[in-house]
């Protein structure tokens, strides 16, 4: 597992992968922050927070994620190098587990350069420090979470096809409908009495929860069972590949 966690994590610096990852990340969120006219930026609306992050990077990340997912299994089986992996004795399990968390490490990496965002809105504060750090933590936490249920729903959409572009098609299209799908479902005629069981069941409603600054069992639960799923997905499409071969 560590053999390919190594292996996918090299790739992803050892192309530029993951620098223009985390610098497309940055970007775009600075933009919002600093240059863009709008309430979302910081200067224009007088109020220093980083609330403004928060409310876009689940949608960058809509599509950063499946782009550094895209690849990691349909790329091996159209060269054929699964047959590699297949070949070792390892696990399906450890083989999703590999490359599962070199994309979280990835978007980790990528959050982390936000100390320098919370530096700046901190000393922006009229008093200096003027944040609401609790609520701070609690979004950079679900932000994390969601990050991570993406890149379970990128590696399974990238183990059904063999095909980089339908993969990255079909992690945008699933990721957000776990984000915002079930938001806009709640409101259906006839579906009021159930709503919010429906939102619970989607990605936002445990994130804007997070965002307040409770750290709940239950949201964090939540993403693991989703990241659960999905992981296993994957390692059944794999395993199913092998009986196939055999």
């Amino acid at each position: 597992m560590f053999a390919i966690y190594k292996k996918e994590l090299g790739g992803f610096f050892g192309s530029l992968t993951g620098y223009i990852v985390i610098s497309v990340f940055l970007v775009v969120n600075a933009l919002f922050m600093w240059v863009f006219p709008g309430e979302l930026n910081i200067p224009e609306s007088g109020y220093a927070s980083l609330e403004t992050v928060f409310l876009i990077s689940p949608w960058v990340f809509l599509f950063l994620v499946p782009a550094v997912t895209m690849r990691m299994i349909s790329e091996e089986k159209r060269l054929g190098t699964i047959e590699l992996l297949y070949s070792r004795p390892i696990t399906e399990l450890r083989i999703v587990a590999g490359k599962y968390l070199a994309s979280v490490t990835l978007v980790l990496l990528a959050l982390l350069p936000l100390a320098v965002s919370y530096l700046t809105v901190w000393y922006s504060g009229d008093p200096k420090g003027n944040l609401d750090v609790g609520g701070t933590w609690g979004s950079m936490t679900g932000l994390f979470f969601l990050a991570a249920v993406y890149a379970a729903i990128g590696l399974f959409a990238s183990s059904v096809t063999e095909n980089q572009v339908v993969s990255f098609i079909t992690a945008v299209i699933i990721c957000f409908i776990m984000f915002t799908g079930f938001d806009y479902l709640a409101y259906l005629p006839g579906l009021k009495k159930a709503d919010e069981f429906i939102t619970g069941l989607g990605i936002n409603e445990h994130y804007r929860s997070l965002s307040r600054g409770v750290i709940d069992i239950g949201d964090i639960a939540y993403f693991v069972v989703v990241v659960v799923i999905f992981n296993e997905a994957t390692r059944l499409v794999l395993n199913s590949r092998k009986w196939r071969k055999s």
